[in-house]
């Protein structure tokens, strides 16, 4: 998986090690530093850097297919902007260029070196992180430009992958999952008027992840799934 040094990721990393039909988990993320299992092979790899992304993949495809393969990376907002904008007078260049960066451009660079890799003779699950405000026809709302829009595009590249795969592999399986509201500092400021029992801790979120996940049927590939298993608009 990538991404797996976050909070989701490093919560879908640990889950993953502590299942008996998992062998092993290769755990790539910018500094290399995962959390500690026999069966955890850590990995660093730049977002930004598809030679990097390459090798990466490499080792992870050096002892044959992979079942499973998670991109747990994105961000929400620049760094040193503002925050989500509220209306298009807040929109910048930077900041599109930015979003589509992580969230549009980096995934489809790991799935253009990972889904290779996946077996054509088995069920075999890539699955993306991506967010419900990425929904067209979700979208109520409105605001939060770039990271609609670039969670947007992530979503139609997981349908195109999903349309390529099917023609190699009919059990092959390519989604884009919404993990809900996390507790983590990617959402801390944004968790006003969530309930409770709508915030999620990581580990819970991920274990939510993965029973999507188990669940999934290749008639599901190609969409966007809620935390819960609810297809979501595109």
């Amino acid at each position: 998986m990538f991404g797996a040094s976050g909070g989701i990721g490093a919560a879908l990393a640990s889950a993953l090690c502590n299942r008996d039909d998992v062998a092993e988990v290769y755990a790539a993320s910018r500094s290399g530093d995962v959390p500690v299992h026999v069966k955890a092979v850590p990995l660093a790899f730049d977002l930004a850097d598809e030679a990097s992304i390459a090798a990466a993949a490499a080792r992870m495809g050096a002892s044959g297919p992979i079942d499973l393969a998670i991109v747990a990376t994105g961000i929400l907002h620049r760094a040193d902007g503002g925050g989500p904008e509220k209306s298009w007078r807040a929109l910048e260049a930077g900041a599109l260029a930015e979003l589509y960066a992580v969230n549009a451009i980096g995934p489809a660079m790991i799935a253009r070196h990972v889904l290779p890799l996946l077996p054509r003779d088995r069920r075999a699950v890539f699955a993306a992180l991506s967010a419900r405000v990425g929904s067209i026809g979700d979208n109520r709302l409105g605001g939060w430009h770039a990271y609609r829009a670039s969670k947007a595009a992530l979503n139609m590249l997981v349908r195109n992958f999903a349309i390529e795969l099917a023609r190699t592999n009919r059990q092959a399986i390519a989604v884009s999952l919404h993990p809900g509201t996390v507790d983590s500092g990617l959402s801390r400021p944004f968790q006003k008027g969530v309930s409770a029992e709508r915030l999620f801790g990581p580990a819970d979120a991920a274990g939510h992840l993965l029973q999507v996940i188990d669940g999934l049927q290749p008639a599901d590939s190609g969409g966007l799934f809620a935390w819960d298993g609810a297809a979501i608009p595109f």
